[in-house]
Order: C-alpha cells, then structure tokens, then sequence
C-alpha cells in the first residue's frame, strides 16, 4: 500500500511539472513577443567631465550653472523657460506629492531628510541655516536655484550636482519640471518673475 501511495505523489508531481510546462509552450505559441530595436526606457549614466579650461565671460562654464550642468550641450534638458509661461502650478502641487517624503513646503517648515522648500526660487544652494547639505550642495552656495538651475536639478540631481544626498531619481517629462517649478514660485510672499 505505501509503495503505490508514494506513485502517486511521484505522478501528481511529474504531472504538475509535465502542466507547466506545456502551458508555457502554449503561452509561447499564443504570445509571440516582440524583441524591441532599442530599449523602451533608455538609462543614462552621468559622465565624468573634465576640468574646463578657462573661459571667456558669458560662456556656458562661466553661466553660473552647478558643476556638471552647463546645459543642454553637454546632455542636460532643455531649457523650460519658454514651458513657464504656460504651467500650470496645480499640476506642479500633484507632481510634488512624491516630494512630501523628504521635504516640507510651508513658510518656517521643519527640515525633514531634505531641507524646506518655502521660497526656493532664486535662493542660494544649501539656503537652509543648520541643514546638513553634502560638501557638493554646500560648494554651490553662492549660486542661485533659477529656473534653469532648478530644471537641471530636478531632472539628474546625482549628475547635475555629483555627491548630493538626495536620492531621487528625478522627473525626466519637462512638462511636469515646469509644473513643479511654477508651483514652487508659488511658494513665496514675492515669487521670483517669469523670465
């Protein structure tokens, strides 16, 4: 009796195996997937740039712009001053819930693992007194979040300013960075004008 007990376990599980099987040959034959030319989500890798060599004023390296953003010539987004004009800053306050993690918005908000972001347009880099920026974030105080600096950052932040401590991917739609921008102009008791 036990020798035709543990047959039938060996066919339930060599049914079970054959099933499967042939359920994925039938899958096959249904669904032909199609190989793609290119990858549907491309990845970007930041690139080591080189020191610049000095430059005349008015050129890309003297524009301001954190170190690995000069701009659109080097990879960077396009610029969204003229998206602006046309944002809408409701759509901006949806995009910036996944923001809500990390940062505050309110005038005199609390730091939270990123520093508040109450009138963050045209505020220094590292504007916030006793945040804990990184060494990179903290190098750039002397520069302005405009408009463009504030695309690049919110587009690559890790290849827009190498070495910070934020860990967000980014928003790679350019609509949705003039959403998001023209949101955060909001946040201001004199919100910074349009370019």
């Amino acid at each position: 009796m036990a020798g035709s007990d543990l047959n039938r376990i060996l066919m339930a599980v060599l049914g079970a195996i054959l099933l499967a099987m042939m359920c994925g040959f039938i899958a096959d034959q249904i669904v032909k997937p199609r190989q793609l030319a290119e990858n549907a989500y491309k990845v970007t890798l930041p690139e080591t740039a080189a020191a610049p060599a000095e430059s005349a004023p008015g050129t890309p390296a003297d524009t301001g712009a954190p170190a690995g953003a000069a701009g659109q010539e080097e990879g960077g987004p396009e610029p969204i001053a003229p998206l602006l004009a046309a944002a809408d800053p409701q759509a901006g306050q949806k995009a910036s819930r996944p923001c809500l993690a990390c940062h505050t918005f309110e005038q005199g908000g609390p730091t939270r693992v990123g520093p508040n972001l109450w009138n963050i347009v045209n505020a220094p880099h590292a504007h916030m007194e006793g945040f804990a920026y990184s060494d990179a974030m903290k190098a750039l105080h002397d520069k302005p979040w405009d408009y463009e600096a504030l695309n690049r950052f919110l587009a690559d932040p890790r290849g827009t300013v190498p070495g910070t401590k934020m860990i967000f991917a980014g928003i790679k739609n350019q609509k949705d960075r003039a959403d998001l921008i023209a949101w955060l102009r909001t946040l201001s008791d004199n919100p910074a004008p349009l370019p």
